[in-house]
């Protein structure tokens, strides 16, 4: 089966929670919410990595974040090159940073992580995941948490 793909632009929202007594901050791409073809993008891949300079609450210091965002943004860039992946959400929590993708080629993805690994040039130790999704049940979690929001600004509640 062939499908025509129209890549969302990012719209970005925050989501904040406690987790076992720590927050954790959360960007989550709120553009995927109603993203179709899902099944083109079906496999989901789960980066970790590990902050090594911590301020309160198992948070990156302000020296740490720019570290791992200006190393985010490098995987970001190569991770969608030629529109292979699609960023979900960032999650930083308790001495770490999670990025979350929806992959189009896995082996794409693989090869350029391992590389990465192999390299041994990453100014932060990750570690990755990718599991074929393509119901995408591992996004809902934070595209719910994304639309439950909506919901509660809807009511007047809200951030």
């Amino acid at each position: 089966m062939e499908y025509r793909v129209v890549i969302p632009e990012e719209v970005f929202a925050i989501l904040e929670w406690q987790d076992e007594g720590l927050p954790a901050i959360c960007v989550v791409n709120q553009a995927l919410a109603n993203f179709e073809p899902k099944v083109v993008f079906g496999w989901h891949l789960s980066i970790i990595l590990t902050c090594e300079q911590l301020g309160d609450n198992g948070m990156p210091t302000l020296d740490e974040k720019q570290i791992l965002d200006q190393f985010g943004d490098e995987l970001d860039c190569d991770l969608k090159a030629e529109g292979n992946a699609l960023f979900l959400a960032r999650i930083t929590w308790n001495g770490t940073r999670q990025l979350l993708y929806r992959v189009y080629d896995p082996d794409v993805a693989n090869e350029y992580l391992i590389g990465i690994i192999n390299k041994k040039t990453q100014v932060r130790e990750f570690d990755f995941r990718m599991e074929n999704d393509d119901t995408w049940k591992f996004a809902k979690y934070y595209l719910s948490h994304w639309e439950a929001e909506q919901g509660a600004i809807a009511d007047g509640g809200g951030m």
